[in-house]
């Protein structure tokens, strides 16, 4: 771990220097780990038998404090420059202002970060397995690492912009994305197809179907065990908000985007560990 975090050192020292709140974070003591809410480590099985380990993580509590910490200057810049907005949460920085160069440079790190903890994490799955499995097995080097929730300059329609993906994964002509249901259903390996007219965009997953307070209260623990019959999981009151039923199901958002993505691979969850 501290030798993995070396890669990253030198330029969070660089922000740190400039916004030394943000050394406070959980930065080195989260890369490698899990996460809570809909973070997950899973073995799936393929149409054809085939065994995939999938996991959901991304840049931890480091990425947590470098958002809210620059949301907050976004929003005392718009005060300060008297700019009136319908909603403070709709703050923003100028392009080529201090605080929107350093922002991104911030938001680039912490994608690094993202992309690193989960090739740290896939690593230390594949030695658990190979201690658990006494039979000789081979793995094939096919890792699709994608991030969702991020700010990328790219172009489209002959423009230079900053795209954000909320939600959402890149899916260019020919890139290779996944698509993950809830803790009970199907999830997706996918290969984009670059439709313009969606930034070269599609979803990164389900989407809940309702909030997590109201998943708790409309299902029981027997619902959540017939949800995920078949899957060794949780089936405990705690991880109700993450039930299949509070999701939207995946086969009608998979049939949504059919002009975004083709399905290369359709997985089944056999187990999942939740953060």
């Amino acid at each position: 771990m501290v030798a993995a975090w070396q890669t990253l050192a030198e330029r969070f020292g660089r922000l740190t220097a400039n916004y030394p709140a943000l050394a406070k974070a959980n930065h080195v003591t989260h890369l490698g780990t899990l996460g809570t809410g809909n973070h997950f480590v899973e073995l799936c099985l393929d149409e054809a038998d085939r065994v995939w380990v999938m996991l959901h993580s991304g840049s931890r509590g480091v990425g947590n404090v470098i958002g809210t910490h620059f949301i907050e200057l976004a929003k005392k810049d718009m005060r300060r420059w008297f700019i009136n907005l319908p909603d403070e949460d709709l703050a923003y920085f100028p392009e080529g202002t201090d605080h929107f160069n350093d922002y991104v440079e911030a938001v680039g790190w912490a994608q690094e970060f993202a992309a690193l903890n989960r090739r740290m994490m896939m690593v230390h799955t594949m030695s658990a397995l190979a201690r658990v499995i006494t039979k000789p097995f081979g793995a094939e080097v096919q890792a699709i690492n994608c991030h969702h929730n991020y700010v990328q300059r790219e172009q489209h329609f002959g423009q230079n912009l900053i795209v954000t993906r909320k939600g959402a994964v890149r899916a260019g002509a020919g890139e290779m994305g996944i698509i993950p249901g809830s803790m009970g259903t199907r999830s997706y390996i996918v290969r984009g197809r670059g439709n313009p007219d969606s930034f070269e965009s599609c979803s990164h997953g389900a989407g809940r179907a309702m909030s997590r307070h109201e998943a708790r209260r409309r299902f029981t623990v027997e619902e959540h065990v017939r949800a995920t019959e078949g899957v060794e999981c949780r089936k405990d009151a705690d991880v109700i908000d993450e039930t299949p039923m509070a999701y939207k199901p995946i086969e009608a958002v998979m049939a949504a985007q059919a002009d975004l993505v083709e399905i290369v691979h359709t997985l089944k969850q056999i187990v999942c560990v939740k953060g």
